[in-house]
């Protein structure tokens, strides 16, 4: 059998970094998506009423936004591991992870000083969200061949 010139697809071997970023921003990007684009607006659509959706809402955003800050922890470890610590600055993936870990603290922030600032917490969110959104449209971290 003759291999063919146009080869549609390589079979590629992730290794463990690889694989733990793909799993990590899985996790809480399609999180953050799914809970403020289908869920809630499913849930508000049922007949439920407003104050019993908005208390949803309530407990589920902070443990998203939690588990958002973890993941992102692990991406910057791997991109760390694979690109070097200057990748933060000046990667793009680095400067998203970045603001994603500021945002997350700003929303447990504002949140923890009691104040009402419903808009700062749903302007947090949404900044995660769409910082995921761009996140995910950016290559997988690859480790630098160090030449000899």
């Amino acid at each position: 059998m003759r291999s063919s010139r146009f080869v549609i697809s390589k079979p590629v071997g992730r290794d463990a970094g690889s694989i733990s970023w793909l799993l990590a921003q899985t996790l809480w990007v399609g999180g953050l998506w799914l809970l403020h684009f289908l869920l809630l607006p499913a849930i508000a659509q049922t007949g439920l009423a407003s104050l019993l959706v908005e208390e949803v809402s309530n407990v589920l955003r902070p443990l998203l936004m939690g588990l958002a800050a973890v993941c992102v922890g692990l991406q910057v470890f791997v991109l760390v591991r694979a690109r070097g610590l200057n990748s933060l600055w000046r990667d793009t993936r680095g400067q998203l992870l970045m603001a994603v870990e500021v945002m997350a603290g700003s929303y447990f922030v504002v949140r923890q000083l009691g104040t009402a600032a419903d808009l700062w917490l749903m302007f947090s969110y949404l900044v995660v969200a769409f910082c995921g959104l761009l996140l995910v449209l950016q290559p997988l971290p690859v480790r630098v061949r160090e030449e000899v």
